[in-house]
């Protein structure tokens, strides 16, 4: 999510900037290193992010500019690209065997793509907002603003289940781009510099990850250029993250005590 973050940014900042600092109390925080960096295209208002076998995946969103763009991190050349439908506002991506799955944010349709080539190959329908997605095995989590993350069937994309996320016990809202790293789910939580790392069992913030100062050093000045794509390495075990329209994807390292 999303361009209009004026239109709801008080009432977003005054329940949001309560509940992380709330939680952090019992829940451990954890802070972070950088090891490298890597460009970003400012253009790139980031919904969906993801890494694999040496190329990065994005998906964009805003009406007329929603895009998927395959790239090697050094380097913002596009090897493949794909435009969206104009009248759509893009959101989440995950893969799946051979495709690439996107969705919209309210148009309540998202798109099968073929991984190699980026051609269309067909549509499907869904309720609710669309927000964000990741895969482990044959199971999709994915985010819709809310405190709850909607488990869907890739091959159908029917939902199969939810999952509530709590922390302390108190739901957390407002789950955005999600990726799934060595067993957990972590999450962005939109308008926050925080990302929440959820046990997948329990829907439990296990830890946040404090990413305080990153969005600073992105050039992320707009009051819509806010922390959100998380992409996991498995091979190299490497995590990147970056923000809508920054000029930088970060490599980092949580550093957590007590480890999360």
């Amino acid at each position: 999510m999303h361009s209009p973050a004026r239109i709801v940014l008080a009432a977003a900042l005054s329940l949001l900037a309560a509940v992380p600092a709330a939680q952090a109390k019992d829940v451990p925080v954890c802070t972070y290193r950088i090891d490298n960096a890597f460009p970003h295209d400012t253009g790139a208002f980031t919904e969906g992010l993801l890494y694999d076998r040496g190329l990065l995946y994005e998906s964009t969103g805003q009406k007329g500019d929603s895009r998927i763009v395959v790239r090697k991190l050094e380097t913002l050349e596009p090897v493949r690209e794909a435009e969206v439908d104009p009248s759509v506002f893009g959101e989440g991506l995950v893969d799946w065997k051979d495709q690439l799955i996107s969705l919209t944010w309210r148009d309540g349709v998202g798109y099968r793509w073929d991984r190699a080539t980026l051609k269309l190959l067909g549509t499907f329908r869904y309720e609710g907002e669309g927000w964000a997605m990741t895969r482990s095995g044959n199971t999709i989590y994915q985010s819709d603003g809310s405190a709850s993350l909607r488990l869907r069937d890739p091959a159908t994309m029917r939902q199969t289940g939810t999952l509530a996320v709590t922390a302390d016990g108190k739901p957390v809202a407002n789950l955005n781009e999600l990726e799934w790293i060595d067993g957990e789910i972590w999450a962005n939580v939109w308008m926050t510099d925080r990302i929440a790392r959820i046990d997948p069992k329990t829907g439990k913030v296990t830890s946040w990850l404090d990413l305080a100062g990153l969005r600073e050093q992105a050039g992320g000045v707009d009051v819509d250029a806010v922390l959100n794509g998380i992409a996991w390495d498995s091979a190299a075990r490497r995590i990147f993250v970056t923000g809508k329209n920054w000029n930088q994807i970060f490599q980092i390292t949580p550093l957590c005590t007590p480890a999360g």
